[in-house]
């Protein structure tokens, strides 16, 4: 290829980077806090190896390795523990990060017009692709050092230097691998969504094919990136192959991606999107219908993805007492109650997290709105017969939908696969209940950034963080024995555990009112304030 094609790829590189480091940080900041708080709970709760080896009975049940992975259960200890417990989840974290920072600064700067300005000045045609890929990279490599130093530092007996670095490698590994599928995918598709789309999709579907081939024949394992992850067998033996292969599958990827972007138009991809209709419909005519339709493919993915992710955790229902049989660290996931069944003790519980997974399309939905400010868009819907208070109360309202629906989807799908395993069913009123008790929360969470939108555009990032603090403090609060009040500091922590505990009206009624109350406060700010890109 010509040398001029990769012209002044180092200052895009350092333009980038700048444009990036405080997202990044936070997300290295995010990653590290999230790993290095696990290993010294774990030594906590297990202190013998007597204690550890009580597990391992439980994580070889398939539906925790399904989840989980595989590992070292014949030598059980807090590294091998911490691996194989967490370092996958960790990974696929990782690689919904290198989707969205990758697509940041290819797809999404082209649709905006940015690489056309870039290509005007002395560049070269591939240089911004290399130059995030150059970036996106040293994320990763930055990101391996410090959790594998991290862990390390942390002096626990079983987790070794090397061992400590081949955790951090895997999932530097991870990140690199759709690092390149997300920079292919910014070439095939002719938009940002439907690079994250199909980006997003192969890392379900490589989690999904892993966790089929791991229960049923582990050598096809192999042919999941994130079966590698499993393969590196951290803090056991620490096979170094899955990394080395990591790495060369990197560079197949970037190839090709180098290869589609130099043949490719500018502003084109090799996927074409289907024509739409000559006339447009009623439904595009209003804001709501308009809204509704930049956000129908994610609405029926996400739709389908937590109906999924309800009934993969429904499945395991009736495996529940073997699942927390000996295992201190999962009994203390459970809301004890007397009379109550394992399944009514689990549920609260469960749905924290499905609840909080649930919240994420809705602040999608609610964030579109400064999205397409961004881009210009809602000038133009403005300069119209259309007035600000109706075009917030479009995202608001579609958001407030998208809530109601998720929610209802994740509890359908937890009672309609548990109800199949549970020996008499479940009693539909109760798992639907226990979901829609946390509707309040979700819709607090919508009204804070709401007025994220209204008041503080440039801030709307910022209620991630919060949804962050919300997932670490209840979600590993029982384990890492978490002040009690920092629980309280999340809407998440005032809802009542249904079935476990009766649903309360005053501690709902107070946060849908404070979520009503943050919706109508966000229209002030947006109705005064400067619509700005």
């Amino acid at each position: 290829m010509d040398q001029n094609k990769f012209a002044n790829t180092g200052r895009l590189s350092r333009l980038i980077f700048r444009l990036d480091r405080t997202r990044v940080s936070l997300w290295i900041a995010g990653i590290m806090l999230f790993t290095l708080i696990v290993p010294p709970a774990f030594e906590n709760l297990y202190k013998t190896q007597q204690d550890r080896d009580a597990v391992t009975e439980t994580m070889a049940n398939p539906a925790i390795t399904a989840m989980v992975g595989t590992g070292d259960l014949k030598n059980y200890t807090i590294g091998a523990m911490t691996a194989h417990q967490m370092l996958l989840i960790t990974a696929v974290i990782v690689g919904l990060m290198a989707i969205l920072l990758v697509t940041r600064h290819t797809r999404a700067d082209e649709e905006d017009g940015l690489i056309e300005m870039i290509r005007s000045l002395p560049s070269g045609r591939l240089s911004y692709l290399s130059a995030s890929f150059i970036v996106a990279s040293g994320t990763f490599i930055v990101l391996a050092l410090f959790i594998g130093f991290g862990l390390f530092v942390l002096g626990i007996e079983s987790m070794d230097l090397e061992g400590s670095l081949l955790y951090g490698a895997a999932l530097g590994g991870t990140g690199f691998i759709f690092v390149g599928v997300t920079a292919i995918f910014a070439q095939l598709s002719e938009s940002s969504r439907g690079t994250i789309g199909w980006s997003v999709a192969v890392l379900l579907l490589a989690y999904l094919s892993r966790a089929i081939t791991d229960i049923s024949n582990e050598e096809l394992s192999w042919l999941s990136p994130l079966g590698w992850v499993s393969k590196a067998e951290v803090y056991s033996s620490n096979n170094w192959g899955p990394i080395l292969l990591m790495l060369a599958f990197t560079i197949l990827l970037f190839i090709i991606a180098i290869y589609l972007n130099s043949i490719r138009d500018l502003e084109q991809g090799f996927i074409a999107s289907k024509p739409g209709k000559s006339n447009a419909s009623r439904l595009l005519q209003s804001p709501i219908g308009l809204a509704f339709r930049l956000q129908r493919t994610g609405f029926i993915a996400w739709a389908i993805g937590l109906f999924i992710l309800g009934a993969s955790y429904g499945s395991i229902f009736g495996d529940l007492e073997s699942f927390f049989k000996g295992n201190e660290m999962y009994q203390q996931l459970l809301q004890q109650a007397e009379g109550a069944s394992l399944v009514e003790q689990f549920i609260p519980t469960l749905m924290i997290i499905l609840s909080l997974i649930a919240t994420i399309p809705p602040i999608l939905a609610m964030n579109k709105l400064r999205a397409e400010e961004k881009k210009g868009r809602l000038e133009h819907l403005l300069g119209r017969a259309v007035s600000r208070t109706k075009l917030m109360g479009s995202y608001l309202i579609l958001a407030i939908v998208n809530s109601f629906v998720m929610i209802s989807l994740t509890a359908i799908g937890l009672w309609a696969a548990g109800t199949a395993v549970v020996e008499h069913g479940l009693e539909f009123s109760m798992v639907y209940s226990s979901a829609l008790v946390f509707y309040p929360a979700i819709l607090v969470m919508i009204g804070i950034t709401a007025v994220l939108n209204g008041f503080l555009p440039r801030l709307t990032y910022l209620i991630w963080f919060y949804f962050m603090y919300s997932f670490i403090v209840l979600y590993l609060g029982n384990l890492i024995q978490f002040p009690s009040w920092l629980g309280k500091l999340s809407p998440f922590g005032h809802v009542p555990h249904v079935p476990i505990e009766e649903a309360t009206f005053m501690p709902l009624f107070l946060l849908s009112a404070i979520g009503v109350g943050l919706m109508i406060i966000s229209f002030i700010g947006f109705r005064k304030r400067d619509i700005k890109n």
